[in-house]
């Protein structure tokens, strides 16, 4: 259930947090936390995070089911609407009947015949009594049965429904309670960064989360969200996560042979971006949806990278590999772009 894993969770969280203190207590100096520690809390906002996706999945599952329910009850209505229907073509020969068995009261049974309406009319009383049996005994039954069975579908829908919207108010105060927690862990991990005075390559690996990789694959091109995607040194540049680390050693290397950051002129490309360069440069730019950059695994760069030959591109292209980067085959000739470096492998 819900309810139990979201416990596990906060007790989780709550234990964690009991081991890290990020402020002292009064007259007690704050304890510096240490990279660990700090790895430690973003673990569980991932957790958080994590937990809150399958409370969204639930939610969705129950309001599935709720919706499979009301059509099966619909159903059930309209069959029980048509025995309904049936019923009423036998409501006249029953009135009938009672009329009958009213003016004739003791016009049933062997002695019938001695009433005090004589032989034919207790004749004629019986007759009709067997007849309404025979004719109108199964559909009686069958009314009587479909009646039950529409009380019973009823009452289980109801149980039903009343359920699902305890459980459904159930995990939306789950949900609410985990966005607060993350927004805590969230807060929590910013200011214990700001403790350890990181660099800025140290502070970047902590604050991208690979767990989210496999989840940014099942989005279409030029629309990952931007949870999956995480920053480089490079101000204003995102990339997949995996990818991103990997940039960051590579920067790191390029810059202790050059002294300076990599020069980037463009990495991931939403879909409204790959829009505007196609419609610029028709036949210069990807189709969009089916740009490298829209993966989130795609980098132009400057800085003497963009010429082939340059000692930047030479470095490059003898190190990036190292890194988990290539430039790509198709690149140095059709169209001639040394510009651009991609990670991963090259038939992905």
């Amino acid at each position: 259930m819900p309810t139990s894993r979201f416990v596990r969770l906060v007790w989780a969280a709550v234990a964690s947090l009991l081991l890290i203190v990020v402020v002292g207590s009064p007259g007690v100096a704050a304890v510096k936390p240490s990279i660990d520690q700090v790895e430690g809390l973003r673990k569980e906002a991932t957790k958080a995070r994590n937990e809150l996706q399958g409370l969204d999945q639930e939610l969705k599952d129950l309001r599935k089911d709720v919706k499979q329910s009301k059509k099966k009850l619909r159903g059930t209505l309209s069959e029980l609407a048509e025995a309904d229907a049936e019923f009423e073509k036998i409501r006249g020969p029953l009135a009938q009947l009672a009329n009958s068995a009213y003016q004739a009261p003791a016009a049933s049974g062997p002695l019938s015949i001695f009433g005090p309406g004589g032989a034919e009319a207790a004749l004629h009383g019986s007759a009709d009594v067997a007849f309404l049996a025979g004719a109108d005994e199964a559909l009686l039954d069958t009314a009587e049965e479909l009646r039950e069975r529409r009380e019973g579908l009823a009452d289980d829908a109801q149980n039903l429904q009343s359920q699902t919207n305890l459980d459904q108010a159930k995990i939306k105060k789950q949900q609410k309670t985990l966005f607060k927690r993350i927004e805590e862990l969230n807060g929590q991990l910013t200011k214990m960064l700001k403790n350890l005075d990181l660099d800025r390559d140290t502070e970047l690996t902590l604050m991208c989360d690979t767990s989210l990789v496999e989840d940014s694959t099942k989005f279409p091109n030029g629309l990952i969200p931007g949870k999956y995607l995480c920053k480089v040194p490079q101000k204003g540049y995102l990339l997949r996560a995996d990818a991103a680390l990997a940039f960051v050693k590579l920067n790191a290397a390029y810059k202790k042979r050059f002294g300076v950051d990599m020069c980037v002129r463009d990495a991931y490309r939403d879909l409204a971006e790959q829009q505007r360069l196609y419609y610029e440069r028709p036949g210069f730019a990807a189709i969009p949806g089916h740009s490298n950059h829209g993966l989130g695994q795609a980098l132009d760069l400057c800085g003497g990278v963009q010429t082939s030959g340059s000692l930047q591109f030479n470095w490059l292209e003898a190190n990036a590999g190292t890194y988990g980067w290539f430039h790509p085959s198709w690149a140095y000739s059709s169209p001639f772009e040394p510009w651009h470096w991609e990670f991963g492998t090259e038939d992905r």
